[in-house]
This record gives structure tokens, sequence and C-alpha cells, in this order.
């Protein structure tokens, strides 16, 4: 008997109103009730990361609270809990995946689970299981369960030889990090299942993501969230880069959206199944420029780092021109209005004698 007749005869053999009471208790929702209107089931992996908090928020207010289960391996948050569905997942972990898969009826898998850039150099061998087995379990599940999935890939999926300004969608790679070369594997496995086995596999190139609600973490990109931060609370920013690195940027907002709206295209759209997207392009120089618009005092030093031998090989600018072609793709703020988008949401919380006084 296969799997959806016997989900089906299981339901009819269970009073809804039981059903959704005896798995009311830490997940807040019954594996496999939807919601109405019959919007799809989401399962978000590493959700707990910048990314997946924020998409698990927009995802549940377009199709439902009950609707996207958030997973992790780590503790949530007392909001979290309260915010909707949240379970245990790890992803090296077939068999729990696949019962998730099944008694929450997953429809799309959202697979951020992935040890970033400068911890994945620190442990190989960690990010190579992770990373890459880790894709492979979620792919084998997409294509049991003929899910369509989403996996994010980056601008460390190019490397030294990548034409860099601009950088199209499909040129050589060549990344240096684990984390660029697991990210290529994700695309081309992607790709394949996609021609072996018909499954719906998609991927987006994000650029840098700069986020208010998240504080920075040190990476390569992470100078344009620091600035807000030192602007509202010292007055003096110190500069890992140089003063002329251009890299491509994208707002939060933007970038959430870009899932969503990029997952609910019909696949006849799609020319590619990996796009590049982005928003602006800008230096160090440029976004002091404009954070000086807001913040007039602010004092700026450059103290360059081993990160700018990382920039130096990334894009310094994305042509994202088939996604805006193919399936509408369109940014809404570039530089000026992230920053005033960015200010609104960080001032407010600096109180007055926290402001920089010259």
């Amino acid at each position: 008997m296969s799997g959806q007749p016997v989900r089906n005869l299981l339901r009819s053999c269970v009073p809804r109103a039981s059903f959704v009471r005896k798995y009311n208790g830490v997940s807040g929702v019954a594996p496999g009730v939807k919601d109405k209107n019959e919007h799809p089931n989401v399962l978000i992996t590493g959700s707990l990361g910048q990314l997946g908090t924020g998409l698990a928020k927009v995802m549940r207010q377009r199709y439902g609270r009950n609707n996207v289960i958030m997973s992790d391996i780590l503790k949530p948050s007392k909001e979290i809990l309260e915010s909707g569905p949240y379970v245990f997942a790890d992803i090296l972990d077939f068999k729990k995946l696949q019962e998730l898969i099944v008694n929450y009826n997953i429809d799309w898998i959202i697979h951020f689970s992935a040890l970033l850039s400068a911890i994945g150099e620190n442990n190989v061998p960690l990010a190579m299981r992770v990373n890459i087995e880790g894709l492979h379990n979620v792919l084998e599940l997409a294509k049991q369960y003929r899910l369509k999935i989403f996996v994010p890939s980056t601008i460390g999926a190019f490397g030294p030889d990548s034409p860099r300004d601009p950088t199209p969608d499909l040129c050589i790679q060549r990344p240096r990090t684990i984390y660029g070369v697991s990210k290529v594997h994700a695309e081309l496995m992607g790709e394949y299942y996609y021609h072996k086995f018909g499954m719906d596999f998609r991927s987006l190139r994000f650029p840098g993501i700069i986020s208010a609600d998240t504080n920075p973490g040190g990476g390569t990109t992470d100078y344009a969230v620091k600035i807000f931060h030192d602007a509202l609370k010292t007055g003096h920013f110190k500069c890992y880069l140089r003063e002329d690195t251009r890299l491509p940027m994208m707002f939060i907002d933007d970038c959430l959206r870009s899932v969503v709206e990029f997952m609910e295209t019909p696949d006849s759209k799609l020319k590619m199944r990996t796009y590049n997207v982005t928003a602006m392009s800008f230096t160090p120089g440029e976004i002091v420029e404009e954070v000086r618009k807001h913040v007039p005092e602010l004092k700026v030093t450059y103290e360059i780092d081993g990160r700018q031998d990382i920039a130096d090989t990334w894009p310094k600018r994305f042509d994202d021109s088939n996604a805006r072609a193919d399936w509408g793709w369109k940014h809404t703020l570039d530089l000026p209005g992230m920053c005033k988008a960015m200010f609104d949401f960080l001032a407010p919380s600096e109180k007055p004698e926290q402001r920089i006084k010259m």
C-alpha cells in the first residue's frame, strides 16, 4: 500500500479534534494537518540561523502558522517555541528526517543546515559531513517523497578564476573554501537530481546579507552590518577590508522575499535550477559616505586582516539578469534605502545617553 492511501486511512480512523489535541504539545500542530486553503507544508532545516528564523516568520504569515515547521539541533528560545511548530532534527539522521516528512506531510524542504566558511575551515571533516552528507539526505528524501527543495548557495561558490565584475550565472567557479566547494556540489547535485529524477530542486546564490536584527558574526561581508552598530554606539568604525573593496549585497527583507517568490514560480518559467540574485554592490568607502548622512561625526579607520584575501576572490558584482527575466526578480532597497532601514530599526533601541557625543 502506498504512503498516501495509508495516510488517508489513518486520518479516516482518527477524529480530527482528538488528532489535533494529541499533538498539541511542544510542536503546537498535529502532524499532517494543514491550515486552510491547502498551503504547502514546509520544513526548514537549520532554522535557528539568520535566514531560517526570518523565513519562517514570512512563510507563516503567508501560508499559516502551522504549515511551517522549524527544525534544528539547538535549544530554541521561548519566543521561537511560541511562534509555531519546532522540532529537533539532525540532518545526518536520515530516519528522523524521513519521520518528520511523513508525520507532517511535508511538501517543501528549505535546507539551511550548513557549517559556514570560517567554522568549516577549522573543521573540514565535520563540514564535509554536515554540508555534503546532510545535503545527500535531503536530496534523497525529496526524490523519494516528490518534494520541492530549496538549497541556498552563495558568492563563496565562486573563486579567483571566476569573472568578478560582473559574475554571471554560468562560469568557472573553483572556490577555495570547503563551504564554497560544498555549495558548488549542492548546485550540481541538485541539477543532476532534476534531470535524472525530475526532482524540483531550486537554489539562489545570495550576496552578502545585511540584517538589522542580528549581530555581526565576523564574516567577510559583516562589516556592512557592524558599521551601523558602531556608528550608533561609539561613533568609530574599524573596517577590516580596504576602502575600495566592492562586493554584492542585499537587505534581508529582499533576500527572504526572493526565496518565497522563487519557490512560488511555476517550474515552466525556470530555465535554470540555480540563479544569482542581488540588490546592490558597494565598497566600504561608499557605505561610509552613506552612513555619514545619518551620523556625520562618524570616524573610520581601516585595519586590514585575512578577510581581505577572501574578498579578493569573490565577485564584485552579481549579474542577476536571468532571475529578473525568467521569474521577475526585483529588489526593493538600494544602498540609501538599506541604510535608512537599518537606522530606523536600530536607532530606537539606543538610549539617548548611549548615542555618540562629539
